[in-house]
């Protein structure tokens, strides 16, 4: 019998390297060997109590029994409005300018199939977050790895990309607070960022999943820059900020354009959320903003 081959596309894809570690992990476990474990973020602190009652009283009624609404529930996008409002003052529509995801990760994944050409440019800081260098590869684009240096502060020089490649880009990923260096953008490179970024016609996708994780100077949204609303999706999770790993959700926000060409992937790629999941992430949001300060004393 003939073997199966993988496709291109997935011959190219390294083997994802928290899954590697998870293996590897197991393997010593069965061993007897105890870890500490510095891999994946997967938080040991268990999710607000509140939340899961919520998701569990949620979980009965039918409709969220039902295929969810792929733009998400209008209840949840006006929690994440409000939210977005109260903690970075920026103002969002709840109608065409937020979109609730599987959790952040599969909207970063996801997102150049809707706006990336094969052969084009995808930005990537190096080190960074695994699933930028997938998304890139799935998407059939090219890469070219901006190098995040001690000595700049682990902000990528933005001057020394090349002209050839800056014409050829379609988006730029960056990720800040940044894993792994754990580096905050500056509001005054955030600014640098989006000019070049409107020059070169390059879209941001902003990744701020380490939004609320600090000690003492607030992070920023890369939507309180002037112009970025122009050229930016700006990611979200619950994950790190409620300890919701498992229950899958999170959300973008951004240019409106950007934020339909991703519902349209969507709509022909999954079927939306748990209702049960976005009415408790929707109360997280609205009801347990006093457990993220919780989980800073923690840390």
């Amino acid at each position: 019998m003939k073997g199966f081959e993988l496709s291109r596309k997935l011959k190219k894809l390294p083997p994802y390297l928290f899954a590697a570690i998870d293996r590897k992990k197991n393997q010593l476990r069965a061993r007897g060997i105890r870890l500490i474990d510095l891999s994946i973020g997967d938080p040991d602190i268990v999710t607000p109590g509140a939340v899961v009652s919520a998701l569990y009283t949620q979980a009965k009624i039918k409709s969220n029994q039902q295929y969810a609404l792929d733009a998400g529930k209008l209840s949840l996008r006006g929690a994440i409005k409000r939210w977005m409002k109260k903690r970075f003052s920026v103002n969002l529509s709840e109608y065409d300018e937020i979109l609730p995801l599987i959790g952040s990760k599969e909207g970063l994944v996801h997102f150049p199939l809707a706006f990336v050409n094969r052969g084009e440019y995808i930005l990537i800081p190096s080190p960074a977050y695994p699933a930028y260098q997938s998304a890139a590869i799935l998407a059939g684009a090219n890469i070219y790895e901006v190098p995040l240096l001690e000595k700049n502060d682990f902000l990528p020089e933005l001057d020394k990309i090349p002209l050839r490649i800056r014409n050829k880009t379609a988006l730029l990923y960056l990720n800040y607070p940044n894993n792994p260096t754990t580096v905050f953008a500056p509001r005054k490179f955030l600014g640098k960022l989006v000019k070049f970024c409107s020059k070169y016609g390059i879209i941001i996708a902003y990744d701020n999943a380490y939004s609320e994780i600090y000690f003492d100077r607030k992070p920023l949204s890369i939507l309180q820059v002037p112009g970025a609303k122009e050229i930016a999706l700006e990611f979200h999770s619950l994950s790190k900020t409620f300890c919701m790993t498992g229950f899958r959700i999170g959300w973008a926000c951004g240019n409106k354009s950007l934020i339909q060409g991703l519902l349209k992937l969507k709509t022909n790629i999954d079927s939306g959320i748990f209702g049960a999941i976005q009415d408790a992430g929707a109360y997280a949001l609205e009801k347990q903003t006093a457990y993220i300060a919780h989980i800073r004393e923690v840390i």
